[in-house]
């Protein structure tokens, strides 16, 4: 599989994201799907602290045993874990680092992220004390998530020689463009490597969800808040649009989701979470479409 560049970290262009284990999967199921995507050249893991109240790192610490070297281990801290465990003050920020690192049994995160910003911490402050992980060989790289373009650029100001944000996690997708407008450009202007979550808008752009056709019973775009948003007569048209221009040319709607995303190329691997193995494969074989510069003109246009 392609590789590209987060700093000094070569990743897949696939990831495999780990927000699902130990809250929608159990370990056994949990285990198959990580066994799946390193067989099938994925190498990045992205997961959290707060993901299944914990239990994702467990579950990946056990999995690992015996190839950790074989992965890019990426994960975050700062979201609430309880009232005791959040944010991005220094003290917490030492003190979370170790409790991953317990969870993972392993001495060294490859990608250590702030979930969040921290509006109570100056930023200078976060990224002293992620510089001392760095130094003290606990962290390889530092990145974020959910920061916006001028957060991006204040915190590669306060870093200045000292280690600086490598990449930033947001959520990006044919349905969901807003980092185009500032974040993207602004990871292009400070070499700045960009993670897409969410990057099949919860499951649309899957063709799971068709215009007129009822919602499977049971799914979480139907029964979140936050996802159903997604469920728009709009999005849905959009939806139909994409899925025929894909088959038009011999694709799937998956296919295109991914291999868009790889065409910015501010995009250094898309996260994407798996319950089944065959969908570790299918995620993988997505990535292999290369767009060409009249077809990325005509998504546009489909998409306004």
């Amino acid at each position: 599989m392609e590789k590209r560049k987060i700093g000094a970290l070569d990743v897949s262009v696939v990831g495999l994201g780990c927000n699902n284990f130990g809250w929608l999967q159990d370990e056994a199921a949990s285990k198959q799907v990580i066994d799946a995507a390193i067989d099938a050249g994925i190498t990045l893991l992205d997961t959290a602290d707060i993901y299944g109240g914990t239990q994702s790192e467990s579950i990946l610490g056990r999995a690992l045993r015996g190839r950790r070297d074989r992965v890019v281990l990426a994960t975050k801290f700062g979201m609430q874990v309880d009232e005791q465990r959040k944010g991005a003050k220094p003290d917490y920020i030492r003190r979370a680092v170790e409790d991953s690192l317990q969870r993972l049994q392993t001495d060294y995160i490859d990608l250590y992220q702030l979930h969040t910003p921290d509006p109570e911490v100056p930023i200078a402050d976060t990224l002293g004390a992620l510089d001392e992980l760095v130094r003290a060989g606990k962290v390889r790289e530092i990145g974020c998530s959910n920061f916006s373009a001028e957060q991006l650029r204040e915190a590669q100001a306060a870093a200045a020689n000292k280690a600086h944000f490598v990449s930033v996690q947001n959520q990006y997708s044919l349905l969901h463009r807003e980092p185009e407008q500032t974040v993207l450009p602004a990871c292009e202007q400070l070499h700045i490597a960009f993670l897409p979550y969410f990057p099949l808008a919860s499951g649309l752009l899957t063709g799971k969800y068709r215009k007129g056709q009822p919602v499977p019973g049971g799914s979480r775009i139907d029964s979140e808040p936050y996802f159903k948003d997604m469920l728009s007569d709009a999005n849905l048209d959009r939806v139909e649009k994409l899925l025929a221009f894909a088959q038009d040319r011999g694709h799937t709607l998956l296919e295109l989701a991914f291999s868009w995303l790889l065409s910015h190329t501010a995009v250094a691997s898309v996260i994407a979470g798996a319950t089944k193995s065959q969908q570790i494969q299918n995620n993988v074989k997505a990535a292999g479409w290369i767009l060409s510069a009249d077809e990325l003109q005509e998504i546009d246009r489909i998409l306004v």
